[in-house]
């Protein structure tokens, strides 16, 4: 694609590699320029120009220029088309490199993985640079509206870049104009805008004030969300959205709400008294007031407050935690954690020990201990390639020896030196700029070889293994290059984008393995599941719907043995169920396409599952729902023989042997005390995966079945070893 640049001078640019695409625009390289990236949209409209033209006009103040350092990857170029209506198509931004999203660094068991010596102090100047860059934007009048984990990037010296900008509202002072924020994620969405269309209402400084509070509580509180904790009700746990639309606050100090905090989140009393303050105010006095709500300037400034009062465990120079407490809140945590250190010591880093797998001790359980097993979100994790594991490691103190290694102990110093220089060394410029926040100078680019296509394929591969999606894309690009006509490499690039959860992306990568071969089953079925989870961003669900069982039909047309085509196929028909006029009907044939999967192999747990699901759902229109629920309770059954670690199994049947004993109105039904049994087996596994929801969901099923023994339930939890998302 031939686009015309503007700047500095007028020049004519070809864009042939693409990074990523979705479903508004293209992402590509500028051949020119390696700090550069070309966005083009694929139906560009005088709304787009114009709004880019105001933000170029007013571009908001970078609060780390004088480091070196991009906080907003703002348009610096506009691009036009090179025929004769010399439209504009898009424009040119910053490449960022070296960043990750800012998810990785606030759920533990990422940050473990990636920067395991990324501590407290280093998480609370993320927060005080997120801050820095809201307030930025702020004061030249932009509010981000869509405010989310994807569209900010962290790096491993707590360096913040916001990304996505064209997306932000805008307001045009000389055309009187505003190009609102049209989307928003409902769990970053303040209270009076839930339940709205986006598209219909000018976004406020203080609807990003929310939005902006609930990621530094995520920052503080090791992923946990202010909104979620332990249902107290007796129907099902109410989403993110009710809960904030109701203004019930997990942690409020004013109202009595209907959640108990998540028992493997951190202690409230962990954040500075401050903070506190901060988070109440925006939670509990802003819900009926937005305008009493903290803007960035003042979490900026109390930020930087709870950073000074900062001090050091003796016992792991990684813990830091501040001054108003008795103890060190992390060595406590570490041990209800059964051991798990949320921020491992240098020589526990150093020898790798925060990866090796968590030891569950014996006496803990009646039963031979799990390894964990990876958490797979449900129909989102394609099929084709498993997912690994990530191993983990608890901190446990060594025996002190008479002589300790020379060589580990310069290392260990050296890895701390490094951190400790690396914050005193941005100390002068964070008191001379309240914005401007700690970094090191972007490294520069190794220069790689070029290797042949099965080299960069085996090394996409090795990267997916390893649940590493961002190199894998790369590496499988790099192939495409060497072999644009190697359908399989399209299909496994379009694999990693899935999980990735660039959907729009993965599609193309399917589109094009079919048009190189028509044939590809793998990729007719993988499109479908990506047509699948669009579905739920879509105007227009049931033509992705449409669109999706259209390519198992496909996939099944080359292959009728093509096991996952049923079960996938199955899935979307009992979605389809849920809103359609026939849903008896379209949950019979997904209960035939789960049972053609398990008659060409009866060893996928999978698909007992999903049947037993549909045939819950077909019970609730039987006047008989007693044989329908032991059908569903066998299937479930059969899946756990096949698999004893699937906790939404059990979680499934827990739940419905406890809806038998309502049927039937007798307390003393032995399916009363094996309900419990069940969701009991399924908050275990669930923490032992790290699936944090259904976790909850397990102890609020516990505490309707138990209602008397729930706060000592939830008080005992330690028992399970708090593992979960840690």
């Amino acid at each position: 694609m031939q686009v015309l640049r503007c700047l500095p001078k007028q020049e004519i640019i070809n864009l042939s590699v693409s990074l990523g695409r979705g479903g508004e625009a293209c992402i590509y390289a500028v051949p020119s320029g390696d700090d550069l990236v070309a966005k083009v949209y694929h139906k560009p409209t005088m709304a787009h120009a114009q709004k880019l033209q105001a933000m170029l006009a007013n571009p908001p103040e970078n609060p780390t220029a004088s480091l070196g350092h991009i906080s907003i990857a703002w348009p610096q170029d506009l691009l036009r088309a090179t025929d004769s209506s010399n439209g504009i198509i898009g424009f040119l931004m910053p490449r960022i490199y070296g960043m990750r999203p800012i998810i990785d660094f606030y759920n533990p068991r990422t940050r473990r993985e990636h920067c395991p010596l990324f501590n407290y102090q280093y998480l609370l100047r993320t927060a005080r640079n997120l801050a820095a860059a809201f307030a930025a934007l702020h004061n030249s009048g932009y509010c981000v509206g869509d405010v989310n984990e994807s569209n900010i990037l962290v790096s491993d010296t707590a360096l913040v870049t916001l990304v996505d900008t064209d997306s932000f509202q805008v307001y045009d002072p000389d055309q009187n104009v505003v190009y609102r924020c049209s989307v928003g994620k409902p769990e970053f969405t303040p209270p009076e805008l839930q339940n709205k269309v986006f598209a219909e209402h000018d976004r406020k400084i203080t609807h990003d004030s929310f939005g902006l509070a609930v990621l530094i509580f995520q920052l503080l509180m090791e992923g946990t969300h202010p909104f979620s904790g332990i249902f107290q009700g007796v129907s099902e746990p109410p989403t993110y959205e009710a809960r904030i639309a109701a203004g019930h606050f997990t942690y409020s100090q004013k109202h009595q709400v209907p959640y108990r905090p998540t028992p493997i989140a951190p202690a409230w009393e962990v954040l500075h008294p401050k903070l506190q303050d901060l988070f109440l105010r925006c939670f509990e006095d802003g819900h009926n007031d937005p305008n009493l709500r903290p803007s960035a300037q003042t979490w900026l400034s109390v930020l930087a407050e709870a950073e000074d009062s900062l001090i050091t465990c003796t016992a792991n120079p990684q813990h830091r935690y501040n001054s108003h407490l008795d103890s060190c809140p992390w060595c406590e945590r570490a041990l209800r954690l059964g051991g798990r250190d949320p921020f491992p010591s240098p020589r526990a880093v150093e020898n790798r020990e925060h990866l090796r797998p968590r030891v569950v001790p014996k006496r803990r359980y009646n039963q031979r201990p799990r390894s964990p097993q990876p958490v797979s979100p449900q129909y989102q994790v394609n099929y084709w390639q498993p997912v690994a594991t990530s191993s983990y490691s608890a901190y446990q103190p060594q025996k002190k020896t008479k002589f300790y290694p020379a060589v580990l102990c310069l290392l260990g110093l050296g890895v701390l030196g490094y951190l400790d220089v690396a914050i005193k060394f941005t100390r002068p410029y964070v008191s001379q700029n309240a914005f401007t926040q700690q970094t090191l100078m972007a490294r520069s680019k190794p220069q790689e070889e070029t290797l042949a296509f099965s080299d960069y394929y085996k090394q996409g591969h090795a990267a997916y293994q390893i649940r590493d999606y961002e190199q894998a894309v790369a590496k499988f690009s790099q192939a495409i290059e060497q072999e644009p006509e190697n359908s399989k490499a399209y299909v496994n690039r379009g694999n990693s984008r899935y999980n990735l959860r660039d959907y729009e992306g993965a599609l193309e990568d399917y589109n094009q393995a079919l048009r190189i071969n028509p044939e590809e089953v793998k990729a007719f079925v993988n499109r479908g599941n990506a047509r699948y989870m669009l579905a739920e961003y879509s105007h227009d669900p049931d033509r992705e719907y449409n669109l999706a069982i259209a390519d198992f039909n496909q996939a099944l047309g080359i292959n009728d043995q093509e096991i996952e085509a049923y079960i996938r196929r199955g899935i979307v028909r009992s979605q389809i169920a849920k809103y359609s006029g026939e849903a008896v009907q379209d949950y019979q044939k997904a209960i035939l396409d789960f049972t053609q999967a398990i008659r060409l192999n009866a060893s996928r747990a999978e698909a007992y599952f999903q049947r037993g699901e549909v045939r819950y759902k077909m019970a609730q229109f039987s006047s008989n729902f007693i044989p329908e629920y032991q059908q569903v309770i066998a299937d479930f059954n059969q899946a756990l023989k096949i698999n004893g670690n699937l906790a939404k199994v059990y979680l499934k049947r827990g739940m419905v042997r406890y809806e038998l004993t309502q049927y039937t109105g007798n307390d003393s039904d032995p399916n009363n005390l094996k309900a419990i049994e069940d969701l009991r087996t399924a908050a275990k596994l669930s923490l032992e995966q790290e699936d944090t929801e259904s976790y909850q969901q397990a102890l609020s099923s516990i505490c309707v079945i138990i209602e008397s023994q729930c706060t000592a339930l939830l008080q005992s939890s330690a028992m399970w070893e708090y593992t979960g998302n840690n």
